[in-house]
């Protein structure tokens, strides 16, 4: 399986998200973390998959130097996009009410890209998950974002919390991407990399 073709590999996870260290872990991956802080900041002319791509690359950037030749550095971004614009990590609770209002009875994207990066070379894939969310009421909102503070989160939301069980009438494609890594794509990338 994917482990035994990684022994020769060395994977570094740059992300401090509990949710992707717990996907890797259940995929059997040995892995270790690294962190470097990055300034998030991208042109507005961007769109879609685009941000996700350019700010998974922007976060290896840092790595690129250090990186020996058996490792495998994996960063990624995830973003919300409703109605042609993405919908950050929201800034207080205010934010998040805001946030959650703007995705009730409307169908949001979430978009994923991971960026593979070694010493010979980079690759960068992603995928694209619609979601389609209930009629909220303000009550629901609040007592979401009072009890589980989302405030860590690409569009004020985890899908595997409260909110995830009562809001969303229809997912189309990766539930792990909501989550915050689309693994199914992760072991797919790691595969042909190793068997290249």
């Amino acid at each position: 399986m994917l482990n035994d073709k990684l022994k020769d590999y060395n994977i570094i996870l740059a992300s401090a998200s509990p949710r992707r260290h717990a996907f890797l872990k259940s995929m059997n991956i040995d892995f270790e973390v690294r962190l470097h802080p990055v300034n998030e900041v991208y042109s507005n002319k961007l769109k879609g998959t685009e941000i996700t791509d350019y700010l998974a690359k922007l976060k290896a950037e840092a790595f690129k130097d250090s990186l020996k030749d058996n490792d495998i550095l994996i960063t990624s971004d995830t973003i919300v996009w409703l109605e042609n614009k993405p919908v950050e990590k929201p800034k207080d609770q205010d934010d998040a009410f805001r946030m959650i209002k703007s995705l009730s009875n409307k169908t949001h994207e979430v978009m994923t890209s991971i960026c593979f990066t070694q010493k010979s070379g980079q690759k960068t894939v992603n995928t694209t998950t619609k979601v389609t969310f209930k009629v909220l009421t303000d009550d629901e909102i609040w007592y979401y974002v009072n009890t589980y503070k989302p405030l860590d989160k690409a569009g004020a939301y985890g899908i595997q919390e409260w909110i995830g069980a009562i809001a969303i009438t229809n997912i189309e494609g990766s539930y792990n991407n909501v989550v915050g890594l689309p693994t199914h794509l992760l072991y797919e990338t790691l595969i042909n990399i190793v068997n290249a």
